[in-house]
């Protein structure tokens, strides 16, 4: 058995496939993309789902993947246990009506037994109850002993849907011997026997009535965990045993100065974390920023937990970034974008943990207050649904609470605190299901407002008056908050525009001559109750009060001009791209905006500025808004675009710049297009499979990125000892300067070769009463390679002369034969083509000279020792 770490296993894995003829594609997002039916990416096939129901036609009939997923149904007991994870690597080879179960199960040994060179005497598998043909090629083909064939039912070894794509299943499982436990084949509840790789054979098509239709082109869907195949090959007894987890683990035991395996609760702190880090990173890097809804909602809790069980290990200061990191520079060997996006990964995870920071004292400071309260009473047991609003709202450990409450002689009900933990998990398995918004904040996610929907007053203007009619404080409601209170307002009219269709919410004041009310945040419900989230800067407010309601006009402006912009971007989008943009998602605030779409490939700096062009000659055209609402019928029939099409309603908002955009919004936006000012693009990239992102600004952002550029010009000048006029040529002439001087280093690389030669000229052997020649010659390029090989060759006469070359971590392999010798059957690019092999790579080229590339350094030299045999089998 091979002992290959993560990493390792992950590169052979689809080297493998690649080899078998498969396209290999990059993992795919952890956000679905056009699959409202998923929060998020939980197994391998999920993103290639619509090429199994032949909703969409893929790239490639054999495709190959490792796919990063999320599984947070069980988040509870990550960390409980060793085996429960959020965060996985899903190693995948798949067949849409290509190969079947013969080729599956026959290159899954292979890879196995050959690749892995795991112990076949290991190995069991398990089939389908019915499934014949399997189990005959397991037996027959394979020559898998009757006695390590176990056939199981439906439960065990079928994959169906309620309608659908369904089919038999063929898992292999490792017997990690008796000390695991005592059972002696798999299916059993023991540990002993381990699964690593399931076969899923798509051959049926169940409808409505539960009857089976063979598929005319049945699939192959299979799927092998990455840490659990990775901990079998290093011998670790759990996933948190393997070297690359080892690393997160290691740094933690830095900061935290507590050594793993020391303390049973401890242990299990330091799993929640390790596993947690990964999840969030990764969750980062797909844009994934913490909310209280959604996915975002559970990016928010993931951190928050890991962030806690920092605190139960003893960690006072923030440390979730340095964790992130070790993730982004082990991980970023596959995931490139980890790299690419380590600042804005480690910004997200940094200001969660900051607030995180904020709310835990706070719930300090709530305990106090609970445990005053039962003192004054004369109780002694704090109530369950107290304890878990301590911990669901401020993140408060029920350990936590307990050991303070002993502390004073307290106790809580624990029985009553599970009852509500288990009522919050049934919530979030609903919102996970259903994507629907999980509530205003985290404290009130258990909370419903009853009331009237709120009279929106915004789009006429900033400034707006309405009447108290709900106070919130602390998850409950309440008559009326103090001076330095936090809580939300409920007014019957108001002129704050609550988060939505991707615009932030407003900021302001609410206030009259009796109070002010500082509004943070604005938020709606379903039913349409706008929430002011805010602080009570002095006064009192009682329900009942009348209040002015001002939102800071600047800001406001600031959101209508990036808002509009949004849309003027999405028309100039079509407009070089193509009709087939849609948008994919936005979110827009005061300093800048992202707009997602999709497109099937990466912009060129062409495009992106001629989209820039676009969207601000259609500023300039200072063309007027013209907002009215109509039925959603009318609206399409005259062209009008959205997005959200199920939260309308039977009249809808349409925002429209004649002549150049219409759509569906119920956000706010400018008078005219010239209010915009100016429209800068910041960046653009992919974030999903099909799925780009552009970040943009307008205005006076535009104004600051200029002068900041003005300041790094002024930089370089005095750098370069240049001025405004010359800046350009300087730099020209530094770039001309160091390309001639990596000029001379090559050509001394070539001289450096060059003495060696004779040596070289020397080592040739002869095959078959020819000369042949291979040779090492590292730090070359394919050109220096070339010329060497053609000068070796005249000197010798008339020969087959290979060289291959390690260069900054590539191979590189030239092949030449003298004229006279191709007659007799020795052809440069055969040569090089099964030279180029043993090192995973390809080339080719004339019979007389053939060039090419290799993937694996460690086997250049045993490619190069291939040579005199390749040549004697051509003859």
């Amino acid at each position: 058995m091979r002992k290959l770490g993560l990493h390792q296993v992950r590169k052979e894995f689809l080297d493998f496939f690649e080899e078998k003829g498969h396209l290999v594609h990059d993992s795919y997002s952890l956000v679905p993309v056009n699959d409202k039916s998923l929060l998020l990416i939980g197994a391998g096939m999920a993103p290639l789902k619509k090429y199994f129901t032949g909703e969409l036609v893929p790239p490639k009939a054999r495709m190959s993947t490792c796919q990063k997923c999320m599984r947070t149904g069980d988040l509870e007991n990550v960390g409980v246990t060793a085996r429960h994870a959020t965060f996985f690597e899903m190693l995948g080879n798949f067949s849409f009506g290509d190969y079947f179960k013969k080729e599956a199960i026959h290159w899954a040994w292979e890879f196995l037994t050959e690749r892995l060179e795991i112990d076949k005497d290991l190995l069991w598998v398990t089939v389908y109850l019915d499934d014949d043909e399997a189990y005959e090629i397991w037996e027959k083909e394979i020559g898998l002993p009757k006695e390590r064939i176990v056939r199981l039912g439906k439960e065990d070894n079928f994959w169906e849907l309620e309608v659908g794509p369904s089919g038999p299943c063929s898992e292999i499982h490792i017997d990690r011997g008796p000390k695991y436990g005592d059972d002696t084949q798999p299916g059993g509840e023991g540990d002993r026997f381990l699964e690593v790789w399931n076969l899923v054979f798509t051959q049926f098509d169940k409808d409505a009535e539960g009857n089976y239709h063979p598929l005319a082109n049945p699939n192959i869907d299979t799927g092998m965990g990455l840490e659990r195949i990775t901990a079998v090959l290093e011998g670790a007894d759990n996933i948190f045993e393997i070297e690359a987890i080892q690393d997160i683990i290691k740094k933690i035991e830095e900061i935290s100065a507590y050594k793993y395996g020391s303390n049973q609760e401890k242990d299990m702190s330091v799993r929640v974390i390790t596993d947690h880090i990964r999840a969030m990173t990764f969750l980062a890097s797909d844009m994934v920023i913490p909310s209280n809804e959604g996915r975002g909602y559970v990016m928010r809790r993931i951190i928050r937990r890991a962030a806690r069980h920092g605190k139960l290990l003893g960690i006072e200061d923030l440390f979730l970034t340095d964790l992130a990191q070790v993730v982004i520079d082990s991980w970023s060997v596959s995931y490139k974008e980890l790299k690419e996006k380590e600042n804005k990964i480690l910004s997200v995870i940094r200001t969660e943990e900051e607030k995180f920071a904020e709310t835990l004292d706070k719930g300090i400071e709530i305990l106090s207050s609970y445990i005053e309260d039962l003192k004054k009473e004369g109780e002694t047991i704090l109530q369950g649904s107290d304890a878990f609003k301590l911990y669901d709202t401020y993140g408060f450990p029920l350990d936590l609470t307990k050991e303070i409450l002993i502390e004073e002689n307290l106790q809580v009900d624990e029985a009553g605190f599970k009852k509500e933990m288990e009522r919050q998990r049934e919530m979030a398995r609903s919102a996970s299901q259903a994507g629907e918004n999980v509530g205003w904040s985290a404290q009130d996610s258990q909370m419903e407002i009853q009331g009237s929907e709120t009279s929106f007053l915004g789009y006429q203007g900033t400034e707006g008056s309405g009447k108290i009619v709900q106070i919130l404080k602390d998850g409950a409601q309440v008559n009326s908050l103090d001076q330095g209170q936090k809580g939300a307002l409920i007014l019957d009219a108001s002129s704050f525009y609550p988060e939505g269709g991707g615009q932030i919410g407003d900021k302001g004041l609410i206030s009259n001559e009796n109070f002010s009310f500082v509004v943070e945040d604005t938020k709606k419900t379903k039913s349409g109750i706008i929430l002011h989230l805010g602080k009570l800067e002095s006064g009192k407010i009682s329900l009942g009060d009348q209040a002015q309601t001002l939102v800071d006009q600047g800001r406001r402006r600031a959101i209508a001009r990036n808002h509009s912009a949004t849309h003027l971007l999405n028309a100039a989008l079509k407009k070089v791209l193509g009709d087939h943009v849609n948008q994919a998602g936005s979110e827009v605030t005061d300093k800048a905006f992202r707009f997602d779409f999709s497109h099937y490939e990466g912009l060129s700096k062409d495009q992106v500025r001629e989209i820039e062009d676009l969207v601000n000659q259609f500023i300039y055209q200072e063309i007027e808004s013209e907002i009215y609402e109509k039925s959603i019928t009318e609206a399409y029939d005259e062209g009008a675009i959205g997005i959200f099409e199920d939260k309308y309603k039977d009249k809808v908002r349409i925002v429209s710049f004649p002549g150049v955009s219409k759509e569906l919004c119920g956000g706010t936006h400018v008078k005219k297009t010239s209010d915009i000012g100016i429209f800068k693009i910041l960046s653009e990239a992919g974030i999903a499979s099909g799925v780009r992102r552009i970040e943009a600004t307008t205005g006076s952002n535009v104004y600051k990125i200029l002068k900041d550029l003005e300041g790094k010009e002024e930089k370089l000048i005095d750098i370069l000892k240049a001025n405004k006029g010359n800046l350009l040529e300087k730099a020209q002439g530094l770039v001309e300067e160091n390309k001639n001087l990596n000029k001379d280093l090559e050509d001394l690389k070539r001289q450096s070769a060059r003495k060696g030669i004779d040596d070289i000229l020397n080592s040739y052997k002869e095959v078959a009463g020819f000369k042949v020649l291979k040779a090492r010659i590292d730090g070359q390029d394919v050109n220096s390679l070339r010329d060497l090989a053609d000068e070796i060759r005249d000197k010798l006469g008339s020969a087959v002369v290979v060289l291959g070359t390690e260069n900054e971590g590539k191979v590189n392999f030239v092949v030449t034969v003298s004229k006279d010798l191709i007659p007799k059957k020795l052809n440069a690019g055969k040569i090089i083509k099964e030279v180029a092999a043993i090192t995973k790579g390809g080339g080719g080229g004339r019979p007389d000279m053939a060039t090419a590339g290799g993937k694996d350094a460690e086997k250049l030299d045993e490619a190069l020792d291939s040579v005199y045999h390749i040549v004697e089998n051509l003859l």
